[in-house]
């Protein structure tokens, strides 16, 4: 579904709403997972998704943003510290 120029126009004054509607073709984004616009936040490659999960600070919900990126690509998980022995 294409986005029209009203839904752009609207949605660009949300929080995490400012780059809506600049990425056409992509199909594949985390916004609405952060409470943010549809159409924000692009994951359709691993670069963006790393990009996602830096910006998520800007959106209502960063957690769904940064959950959303990760399950997208499983390698940008964090990774868990061990103990070390003292």
């Amino acid at each position: 579904m294409a986005l029209t120029k009203s839904y752009i126009r609207k949605a660009r004054k949300k929080p995490g709403g400012s780059n809506v509607g600049k990425y056409k073709g992509v199909k594949k984004f985390a916004g609405t997972a952060g409470g943010a616009p549809k159409g924000s936040y692009p994951i359709n490659t691993k670069s963006r998704a790393k990009s996602a999960i830096k910006l998520a600070h800007n959106a209502p919900n960063p957690s769904g943003i940064k959950k959303a990126a990760r399950k997208a690509y499983p390698s940008l998980a964090k990774k868990k510290m061990k103990k070390s022995k003292r």
